[in-house]
């Protein structure tokens, strides 16, 4: 895909073949991005697994310390008291049969689903409406809970989810450009801390591969992995 003349010309303001210390990374990331917006900064973390197999799928869900800096629409399946207790929570739609109805109808104006277990029978009929969208609630993202007041109050807070793509890559937004350095870094360290705790134990070899930040609209610095955590101790 060609890329627009502000990305080439940063690509250009560093070397995109080393390695750097993460501190380093991520000031560069903040220089580097242009956009008239506050840009989203993301990880992209290449792991050593082999996603085809179910046993080495890597999901679940991680809190960012520094929060993602983003507002996040929430929509919750849930009737009686949970889903009372989902909107004092914060969610910005709540509803059951009405809910599946406009969800059928195409209303997507959301950016997670959550689902109390009992629902779950009805949402599931919305699998090609929600799937490909990333949206589906699932037991190991924390999205399909019997305490959806508590998943809205945490995700809301900065709790983010993560899972592998096809080959092996796993993307977390990380925070805003307009973070302070030592908040994207603490950001990075609870993504691949949780990445390494999450590690299939079927998984051989090198785990963290690779380790790129960018902006939403910048080039991608590389990280070297096996600094991560010299980073941290350095700036305590």
């Amino acid at each position: 895909m060609a890329q627009g003349k502000n990305y080439q010309n940063a690509s250009k303001r560093f070397d995109r073949a080393r390695l750097h210390p993460a501190p380093e990374a991520l000031g560069l990331v903040k220089t580097l991005a242009s956009a008239s917006f506050d840009e989203t900064v993301e990880l992209a973390a290449r792991l050593g697994v082999d996603p085809r197999k179910a046993d080495q799928m890597v999901r679940g869900t991680v809190a960012l310390p520094s929060g993602t800096g983003k507002d996040v629409r929430i929509a919750v399946f849930a009737a009686g008291p949970a889903a009372e207790a989902a909107r004092e929570a914060g969610a910005d739609v709540v509803g059951s049969d009405d809910l599946l109805a406009e969800v059928e109808g195409g209303r997507l104006d959301f950016d997670l689903v959550i689902s109390t277990p009992d629902l779950m029978a009805q949402v599931g009929r919305l699998g090609r409406v929600l799937g490909p969208r990333g949206l589906m609630p699932n037991p190991k993202s924390g999205t399909v809970t019997p305490d959806p007041a508590k998943a809205v109050s945490e995700f809301k807070g900065g709790r983010v989810e993560y899972r592998t793509d096809r080959y092996g890559n796993v993307h977390v937004p990380i925070g805003k450009v307009s973070f302070a350095e030592d908040a994207l870094l603490a950001n990075l360290i609870a993504v691949v801390d949780e990445l390494q705790r999450a590690r299939p134990s079927s998984a051989k070899g090198r785990y963290m591969r690779r380790l790129t930040v960018s902006s939403t609209m910048g080039p991608g610095v590389k990280i070297d992995p096996s600094q991560v955590r010299a980073a941290d101790t350095a700036s305590a």
